[in-house]
């Protein structure tokens, strides 16, 4: 896998290359959880270009020896941005929201695609009602056990139980295979939660590029009510629900997904 760094630790690795100019730059959520969340995307996305996974520096498997790696994000994706030509990126829950909170990208990028992600944090809120609701004693238990002790063990531990709020029943056995195998990162999420999961708001929103926003139809992770603002339904935007699938929509319908970005890739080749 073809492997480069930006000047501050951004890693891209290119995941594929089809024929054509565009180069899609693939932004985890989590955060903490690494790119390696994004191969199955990458795998439906039947589009045209080189597609590249992308970890912020400290971020999932992007271990770098800098004394604050956090410390440039999220502004430092506008590097990835300029390493390559006709840049499209794609973020994933708070991938998704990091790019929103990097203006800079504006004049940088062709497209942007936003998958299961928010404008704006009252979706945390929204969360904690849902796990509420549903209680998941696996995932308290686990939660408890990474209170006490937050190794990368107790962490993966946590995020497995959490599966069934995050993918449908018919998807749960991949769901949990995937989250078992994700490369976690504890001291991303104790950064964003200290410094932006609480606070978070749009920085930007593009009206002169095609915008693809995409989620699931039974994602409870991020809820999607705050996109009825009508400043985020400009006439750019494509919005693609994907029917029978939670927070990551690919896993579930990975046709449906790879269709919508079809849509996408010809409309950012058009403009």
């Amino acid at each position: 896998m073809d492997t480069r760094y930006t000047s501050s630790g951004v890693r891209m690795r290119r995941h594929s290359t089809r024929q054509g100019s565009l180069n899609w730059l693939l932004l985890p959520g989590g955060p903490g959880i690494g790119s390696e969340s994004l191969h199955e995307l990458a795998e439906a996305m039947d589009v045209a270009g080189t597609v590249w996974l992308v970890d912020l520096p400290g971020d999932g498997s992007n271990l770098v020896e800098q004394a604050d790696p956090f410390g440039s994000w999220p502004q430092v994706l506008l590097e990835a941005a300029e390493a390559v030509t006709d840049a499209v990126f794609v973020g994933h829950s708070t991938g998704g929201m990091y790019l929103l909170s990097t203006p800079g990208l504006h004049g940088h990028v062709r497209g942007l695609a936003l998958v299961d992600t928010a404008p704006d944090c009252s979706w945390h809120a929204e969360y904690v009602r849902m796990t509420r609701d549903h209680p998941l004693p696996a995932f308290d238990a686990a939660a408890q056990a990474y209170g006490r002790d937050n190794s990368l063990e107790n962490l993966t531990t946590l995020v497995v139980a959490s599966a069934e709020w995050n993918f449908s029943p018919a998807a749960l056995v991949a769901g949990r295979e995937l989250l078992s195998r994700m490369p976690y990162n504890g001291a991303a999420v104790e950064w964003s939660d200290a410094n932006f999961d609480h606070t978070y708001e749009a920085l930007w929103w593009p009206t002169d590029i095609p915008v693809l926003r995409l989620w699931g139809e039974d994602d409870r992770i991020v809820s999607q009510r705050a996109w009825s603002d009508p400043r985020f339904n400009s006439a750019n935007v494509m919005a693609r629900a994907i029917p029978s699938a939670g927070h990551f929509p690919w896993i579930e319908n990975p046709a449906a997904v790879g269709k919508a970005f079809r849509e996408f890739s010809t409309a950012v080749l058009a403009s």
